[in-house]
């Protein structure tokens, strides 16, 4: 006979709700904000860096920079003679070659999530819509800025060797990490909301015509391109430059970023709001951005004579620099109306202007000392004589002895002006002369007014 128990049973107990509770592997349930919890944030972010296209875009990233920065290595004004010349083609090719990378990888990225359906899946996991989409664009914003920072880290180990001293514009590199960061946060989310499949190579193209076209005009608020390129060796930007950079490009796509995903959607404001500052003092401060560095143009000279003074920038060339110039320097040393001494920048009155070594340079060293002496010589006698009648009979008699005095100072073996009929014949008669002769008509050639050809005296 069966029996049933009739007293009442205990209640099931109710089941937490899933918004407010976890369950880790042992059944045990976890509220938000628990240690539990917060371990498993890292974890997924480790898994999400993992997936995708990231990994790739990194290295793609690094690939680039490295095989750009390799080309140009061997020109001559090559990138490793200064910290500033590093930096500057660093931006060039970390932000206007990578940067449509970044932004075409990261709209590929998005709208894979959209094509696979992950935005449902998503939703069901813990946290709110704005964590998910940030886990999402993790690896897509990340792993570009970390490419560009290793290539550049290895570019600047490569120019330490070989640089006169100051430092690189670190806070530069790191703007352009933050810019490539941007890029491909703000392509995640037009891959998610546009669902074309050719919104990535057309966002490419977009971009690198955004970058590359500011480059060609002058206004101000050019400084606004993060690609943009500043050469000149004896400037420094000023120390807000970088931070303020970060926060314009940052301040956008964060602002891209919650617009889409946030609840409260207002929030990206904030961001906006903090972009448009940033822009206003860029825009408004210009050129001022970049200001002349007075350790970079302190001149550092020999004790030859006539003296060779380079810019601090290049102190590591000046032996060089003299070597080269030692046979021409014999030959005016002493010589009354020869200049005191070579300067590279803005000699003054009686000074020469030394031709800048580095433009001449590779590696820390000149490429071709015989053809930086016929350059130098070429700066010693570059008169403009603007008003000068070229077509009088006289001058083409001054500009034969123009050009056998200057292959007398420094023979360019072939690498000169090629000497005519006329020009070897006063070449001939100068060289015949005894050195006290020499001396002699080469102060009488010095003291002369070069542009007016009749006072050219004839050897």
């Amino acid at each position: 006979m069966t029996t049933h128990d009739s007293s009442p049973r205990p209640p099931a107990p109710a089941a937490p709700p899933a918004s407010d509770t976890t369950t880790t592997p042992h059944g045990t349930p976890t509220a938000p904000g628990t240690p539990h919890a917060r371990r498993r944030a890292p974890r997924a972010l480790r898994t999400e860096l993992r997936r995708g296209v990231g990994p790739w875009a990194g290295a793609g990233t690094a690939v680039v920079v490295a095989v750009a920065m390799y080309g140009k290595a061997d020109y001559v004004n090559g990138w490793q003679n200064r910290w500033t010349d590093a930096t500057d083609l660093l931006r060039v090719a970390g932000v206007l070659l990578c940067g449509p990378l970044a932004v075409a990888a990261g709209c590929w990225q998005g709208g894979r999530e959209r094509r696979r359906g992950t935005g449902a899946w998503r939703a069901s996991l813990p946290g709110s819509p704005l964590r998910q989409t940030l886990l999402a664009a993790a690896p897509i914003a990340l792993w570009p800025a970390v490419g560009y920072l290793i290539a550049a880290a290895g570019c600047l180990l490569a120019t330490w060797p070989y640089v006169s001293g100051g430092a690189p514009h670190l806070e530069l590199v790191a703007a352009d990490a933050v810019v490539l960061a941007s890029l491909g946060t703000v392509g995640f989310v037009l891959g998610r909301a546009i669902p074309w499949r050719f919104t990535a190579p057309l966002l490419a193209v977009v971009t690198y015509v955004g970058l590359a076209y500011p480059n060609y005009s002058e206004p101000p608020a050019r400084w606004l391109n993060p690609a943009n390129q500043h050469s000149y060796f004896l400037d420094r930007p000023v120390w807000w430059f970088g931070p303020v950079s970060m926060v314009w490009a940052g301040g956008l796509a964060a602002a891209v970023l919650l617009a889409y995903a946030a609840r409260r959607r207002a929030t990206a404001l904030v961001p906006l709001t903090a972009a448009c500052a940033a822009a206003v003092l860029i825009a408004q401060t210009g050129d001022g951005l970049w200001r002349p560095d007075p350790w970079a143009a302190r001149p550092v000279c020999d004790d030859g004579t006539p003296q060779v003074c380079v810019s601090a920038v290049d102190r590591a060339l000046l032996p060089a620099v003299s070597a080269a110039l030692a046979p021409l320097n014999a030959r005016l040393r002493g010589v009354p109306g020869a200049p005191t001494r070579w300067v590279d920048p803005n000699p003054a009155e009686g000074e020469a202007q030394l031709p800048p070594p580095a433009f001449d340079s590779v590696r820390g060293r000149l490429k071709d000392p015989v053809a930086y002496a016929d350059s130098a010589v070429d700066h010693l006698f570059s008169e403009s004589c603007e008003d000068a009648d070229f077509q009088a009979p006289d001058w083409e008699r001054a500009l034969a002895v123009n050009n056998a005095v200057g292959a007398w100072l420094s023979p360019a073996d072939g690498l000169g002006p090629i000497l005519g009929p006329a020009e070897l014949r006063h070449l001939a008669r100068l060289e015949a002369k005894s050195p006290a002769d020499q001396r002699a008509y080469l102060a009488r050639y010095l003291s002369a007014d070069r542009c007016d050809a009749a006072q050219v005296p004839v050897p």
